[in-house]
């Protein structure tokens, strides 16, 4: 007798190839997936398809379990004519096996003394839970343990894997490509930036692509592409995961590439990857250096026409980069710089979808040494206009000439009026802007008048 495996070690045969009519190749073409930031991919496969007018039945195995039964979209050759489709996917139980031999032949492992088994073949009649009644090849019914039996192949209607079954009718001998498009849930994208300060004027910037999928699917070797924007879906609940794995891929590839489309910013990874299923992916994207930069000291402060006491104002400390000539998916940057061999951690903000010719402003944190005072001088209101006399304290108390940046909110008219002997330029449309040049450990004072028509 040939040595065949218990129930026990039947997990090898999960990995066997189920045999079917129709012959679907297992090497898929020119795949792709499309992960959006919404909890939502698109796969597309290519397989080479074999089939005869004699076969009614298309088998495609190893398709995700979030699969969207409602979003399939496949594309058979002309000689093929969908009927219908079902998603199938049987997970493999003692229960199962046992039923789908009914009346078939199994093997029954038993003790035949202390030390020994022998296997002898036998028809299974019927079962319950853990005893099952079989026919002996000399028509003697005996009971034994379910756990005993040994069964020789898994029966072609249990699919132990997410597939979808084509109902079809063939018109002729048919050896062409499909092709198969279906969305799936559980997936998703998510950009990370690392920003090094490497001196006063230059950084380097990192970017990495996390996907996370956990759609009961790996891809092996898949075109990637991430689609950013609002994609309107029905509202769904995503689920809880306890556990998680992450895989790092590093890459000197090129970079990423944009398409606008659609109103969209499609985001192509510019090599091949491999997408475990439930792990976060990290791909490295973008590697810049020498990046000129500048930095800057900004406070935002309020109104002065609606000032009625002194108030004081942080300073906010901003790096802009220029223009990197590639599109950044929006994400989360995070700042370090070096200090006698030690790397600190400077401070993290959210960016927006940043096209290749934008600079990209990036906020670091509040400045410890700077400080602005505002107090109202004078105010002479009357029924038609505001007028008011401001003072403002710029204190430098860092050890380094700083070049610090106000901006005012103000109503600008062509009855309004601004008088002061400080240099200023309106920005962004209202702001009224001051750039001051502060010695180390030193304040700066001056004085504007503001007026406007109420």
């Amino acid at each position: 007798l040939m040595k065949k495996s218990s129930l026990s070690l039947l997990t090898s045969l999960l990995l066997t190839p189920v045999l079917f009519a129709s012959s679907l190749s297992k090497e898929i073409q020119n795949n792709s997936l499309v992960v959006y930031n919404s909890n939502i991919g698109l796969v597309h496969e290519e397989r080479q398809l074999s089939i005869k007018p004699t076969e009614s039945t298309i088998v495609y195995e190893g398709v995700a379990k979030t699969l969207h039964t409602d979003s399939i979209n496949v594309s058979l050759p002309d000689a093929v004519t969908l009927l219908s489709q079902q998603y199938r996917f049987d997970k493999l139980t003692q229960t199962k096996l046992l039923e789908s031999h009914i009346d078939k032949k199994v093997e029954v492992r038993m003790l035949k003394n202390r030390n020994e088994f022998k296997i002898i073949p036998v028809t299974l009649l019927s079962f319950s839970g853990t005893n099952a009644l079989v026919r002996t090849t000399d028509f003697q019914v005996i009971s034994v343990a379910s756990k005993s039996i040994i069964f020789s192949d898994i029966p072609d209607e249990l699919i132990t894997k997410p597939s979808l079954v084509w109902n079809v009718k063939v018109q002729s001998d048919t050896n062409e490509k499909m092709k198969l498009d279906y969305l799936i849930s559980n997936i998703n994208f998510k950009s990370d930036y690392i920003l090094n300060l490497d001196s006063e004027d230059k950084a380097t910037l990192m970017g990495w692509i996390n996907v996370e999928n956990r759609s009961g699917k790996r891809f092996e070797d898949v075109t990637l592409s991430l689609l950013a924007g609002d994609v309107n879906r029905v509202s769904q609940n995503r689920p809880r995961y306890q556990k998680e794995r992450v895989l790092t891929v590093m890459s000197d590839a090129p970079e990423v590439r944009e398409i606008a489309h659609e109103g969209y910013h499609i985001y192509k990874i510019p090599f091949k990857v491999n997408l475990a299923n439930n792990e976060k992916t990290q791909i490295k994207f973008l590697t810049k250096k020498s990046i000129s930069i500048k930095r800057e000291n900004i406070a935002r402060l309020s109104n002065p026409l609606y000032s009625d006491a002194m108030r004081k104002y942080g300073v906010v400390m901003y790096v802009t980069l220029s223009p990197l000539g590639v599109p950044l998916p929006q994400g989360v940057i995070r700042s370090y710089s070096k200090l006698e061999n030690s790397t600190l951690f400077l401070g993290e903000n959210r960016v927006p979808h940043t096209s290749k010719n934008t600079p990209l402003k990036v906020k670091i944190g509040k400045n410890f040494d700077i400080h602005i005072k505002q107090k109202v001088i004078r105010r002479d209101n009357n029924q038609k206009y505001y007028n008011v006399d401001l003072e403002y304290s710029v204190q430098n108390d860092s050890d380094f000439t700083k070049e610090i940046t106000l901006k005012i909110p103000f109503n600008r008219n062509h009855n309004s009026k601004i008088t002061t002997t400080q240099k200023y330029s309106f920005t962004e449309g209202n702001l009224v802007t001051f750039t001051l040049l502060v010695p180390a450990n030193s304040t700066k004072i001056f004085q504007v008048n503001y007026e406007s028509k109420k």
